[in-house]
């Protein structure tokens, strides 16, 4: 075991790793936990873990560590009182989490902490794989090493590593997104089975813990968490196969899936045990028909399914994109607090315009009164301490259905 401090994980993958950023997936897909250690700045969130400076414990090969709870959490969550209004949770997550050099892994952690934002990273397994390794990978209902997102450079591989262990550290949560992001034809995860979702899990876990051992470098610090503890939640490729997955997901002892496609937004439940957030049908801007809450989507229904549309159309199609976002969110807010969920890849189609209003909806929502923009894991700490009751009365409230009489008034009534 190499002798490795806390203090040197927490100023890792700042440099020239992470000055790099972005990555995706190249197809349709391409706050609030517990405390976090001694003390709390200002903001309340947690300064550190707690743990020692040298308080680190590296697992297995030395890919990933045990530092103690993660840092920059907000205080530990509480029930609502009788009568509060709900907050509005906007989670922004992120399909792939890959490093391609085109900053905007840097862009978005950079964002995020100028406002006081946590997302969820869905990291694709194979984007810690290197390429001369792919035998390694045996997908499902697929030739060994098969992959409709490839594999990373090295170089990449590198820079993914310091962007993902910088997230954790900064407060995000890292969960997966798979491997090989297959969705056609027979080998598509539409078909596999609970079976088959768990090997490509222990596939995607594996390609994450023993990074050290596949790429052979030793000379970059472990990913600075225990991946099988972080790992609570996903989100599946084109958001297919989460009836099969589900059942392994609650076998690994999973909180919440955010694979279902066009969900309302409503209040979430449980399916088979988990918290079931899926993408959320949105206005969308001059049409009487409503997008799915994810960048992908609303590129299909402007460009035709094409990355590179016609750029004259592109500060149109910008604006469109942000207002639609700016719907989602205004038709929560307004009326049911219903918890909004946005779906982004780190891609550069059609010039940009998806990241740039991203970053728009982020920074126009973000400040407002009542508003968490926190990580999935956050959200599902937050439903999991409050009264069962409580969450049942906010699932009677329908899409744009705002409490009659206020929310004091509501909850009062039987």
């Amino acid at each position: 075991m190499r002798d490795i401090s806390r203090r040197s994980l927490l100023t890792a993958g700042l440099g020239a790793a992470a000055a790099i950023g972005m990555a995706g997936c190249g197809s349709l897909d391409s706050a609030v936990s517990g405390g976090s250690g001694s003390g709390k700045r200002a903001d309340g969130k947690g300064e550190g873990s707690g743990a020692g400076d040298d308080d680190v414990r590296e697992i297995g090969d030395g890919s990933t560590a045990d530092t103690g709870e993660q840092p920059n959490q907000p205080s530990a969550p509480v029930p609502l009182e009788p009568g509060q209004t709900p907050p509005q949770f906007v989670i922004f997550s992120w399909d792939g989490a890959g490093e391609v050099g085109t900053g905007l892994f840097t862009r978005f952690l950079e964002l995020a902490k100028d406002h006081d934002a946590a997302m969820t990273f869905f990291l694709s397994g194979l984007y810690l794989l290197p390429e001369s390794k792919k035998s390694l990978y045996r997908p499902p209902n697929n030739a060994i090493g098969a992959s409709d997102i490839g594999y990373l450079t090295d170089d990449h591989i590198k820079a993914t590593l310091g962007q993902v262990r910088r997230a954790w550290l900064d407060g995000h949560e890292i969960g997966t997104h798979f491997n090989g992001h297959f969705c056609a034809g027979s080998g598509s995860v539409a078909h596999w089975t609970p079976a088959q979702w768990e090997n490509e899990v222990d596939q995607a876990v594996s390609f994450v813990t023993e990074w050290r051992t596949n790429t052979g470098w030793t000379d970059l610090d472990p990913l600075p968490f225990d991946y099988r503890k972080e790992l609570i939640g996903a989100r599946t490729p084109c958001l297919l196969g989460q009836d099969n997955l589900l059942p392994t997901a609650r076998k690994l002892g999973w909180r919440y899936d955010a694979s279902s496609p066009g969900g309302t937004q409503i209040w979430p439940e449980k399916r088979q045990g988990l918290w079931d957030l899926p993408l959320q049908a949105i206005p969308f801007p001059g049409h009487s028909f409503e997008v799915l809450s994810m960048d992908y989507n609303i590129l299909a229904n402007q460009s035709k399914n094409s990355t590179q549309g016609i750029p004259s159309r592109f500060p149109a199609w910008r604006e469109q994109a942000i207002q639609s976002y700016l719907a989602g969110f205004e038709r929560a807010y307004r009326t049911n607090r219903a918890p909004f969920y946005i779906g982004n890849h780190f891609e550069v189609w059609n010039g940009g315009i998806y990241m740039d209003a991203v970053e728009e909806t982020l920074k126009r929502i973000a400040g407002k009164p009542d508003v968490r923009l926190v990580s999935f894991r956050q959200f599902v700490d937050w439903l999991d301490v409050q009264d069962p009751a409580v969450l049942a009365k906010l699932r009677t409230l329908g899409v744009g259905e705002a409490p009659g009489g206020g929310w004091n008034t509501f909850f009062k009534q039987a």
